[in-house]
């Protein structure tokens, strides 16, 4: 891979500038996923019915829209199943973690496009970074209707949205987030990292599987999964439960996405997994002849990964208060920084126009 040209008639101003507005974007999609992350925790995601992407900018700014917001509430099984006489003042509550939700997505639109318009007019933007920001734009867009998407999944028949949605919904977040950060991390000009190729495969093994638990993670929280079984290290009972709970559903691989026990076990087998995976790559680029760069990488990997295990744990076994599942899912926001951080290192190459002599020292070194 090549890094992103960034000689612009700007110069290096212009993209500090770039930079910066990128390192924004990213900040607010994190703080965007924590309030949504509390909107699921207090079941607030239904408080809103309608979906207006302009209009409803602006909250209800009197008694009477107070009262028709509410009223439009009462209409959905939500409601009537789990909040049946709650007051006013109780919706209110979970109104504004709704609210406040959507209104960050849309300042992260309004943020994102306004510099970058400024940014194509003036110039400052290469050919590549261009269609990489557009791909991210067009993506963000795309997530304001799935989220509409999910929203509308439980308003009829549900009395909460469909997991499935809700980790579409999650998982896109998270690839926009991804798509920033790698941007960011290929404006840099850094050197090229030394290691042998196991170091680079682990490296990407990992990047996958956190990808993978973070799916398994929202499908967890989809299914309120972390409430019903509130043991560890024994889940229902043992520690591998039966075939015969695990699989009851069909065809089999519904239990996946649907059968809570399955859904849980899974997220923990994943978890245990990348504990593994991660302490290998990281012995293996202290032992290797790596950059020192990719050690500190692997090494803060594993570190961040232990304390996102004993966090889950913790939140497992309290099963799942606010606190400490917006910790859990903080952390894991952080581990895939780190991960991507260490691909991406791990993915540079050397310049066309290195000199022969320092190639050759780099190829020896490898």
């Amino acid at each position: 891979m090549t890094h992103i040209a960034t000689e612009r008639p700007a110069g290096a101003a212009g993209m500090r500038s770039v930079r910066a507005w990128l390192i924004v974007v990213a900040a607010l999609i994190v703080c965007t996923l924590m309030v949504g992350g509390a909107t699921r925790l207090t079941e607030s995601g239904l408080s809103i019915v309608e979906w207006k992407p302009v209009t409803g900018t602006l909250p209800p700014l009197t008694d009477a829209e107070w009262t028709r917001q509410f009223e439009a509430y009462k209409t959905i099984p939500q409601y009537r199943e789990m909040n049946r006489g709650m007051s006013l003042s109780e919706f209110k509550t979970i109104f504004w973690w709704e609210w406040g939700h959507r209104l960050l997505g849309r300042l992260i639109g309004a943020v994102f496009l306004l510099p970058f318009l400024w940014f194509l007019w003036r110039g400052f933007l290469s050919r590549e970074l261009k269609r990489r920001l557009w791909v991210i734009f067009v993506l963000g867009g795309a997530q304001g209707a799935v989220g509409w998407w999910m929203v509308s999944s439980g308003l009829t028949e549900r009395v909460s949205v469909s997991q499935y949605r809700l980790a579409i919904h999650f998982m896109l977040a998270l690839v926009i987030f991804a798509a920033i950060v790698w941007t960011l991390q290929r404006l840099q000009r850094q050197p090229p990292a030394i290691a042998p190729p196991r170091v680079k495969i682990t490296g990407r093994i990992l990047l996958a599987l956190v990808f993978l638990q973070l799916y398994f993670g929202a499908l967890v929280a989809g299914l309120r999964a972390g409430r019903v079984f509130n043991t560890w290290p024994l889940i229902d009972g043992s520690f591998i439960p039966t075939a015969a709970r695990l699989f009851f559903e069909q065809p089999w691989w519904r239990n996946f996405f649907d059968n809570m026990l399955t859904v849980q076990f899974t997220h923990r087998m994943i978890a245990y997994t990348l504990v593994v995976v991660a302490a290998a790559h990281a012995v293996d680029a202290v032992r290797s002849r790596t950059s020192p760069a990719v050690v500190t990488g692997a090494v803060w990997i594993a570190a961040v990964m232990l304390v996102q295990v004993a966090i889950g744990i913790l939140t497992l076994l309290n099963q799942v208060p606010i606190d400490l599942g917006l910790a859990h899912q903080a952390v894991a926001i952080v581990v895939l920084t780190l991960a991507l951080f260490q691909v991406e290192r791990l993915g540079r190459t050397l310049p066309a126009t290195t000199p022969a002599k320092l190639r050759l020292v780099v190829d020896e070194r490898r």
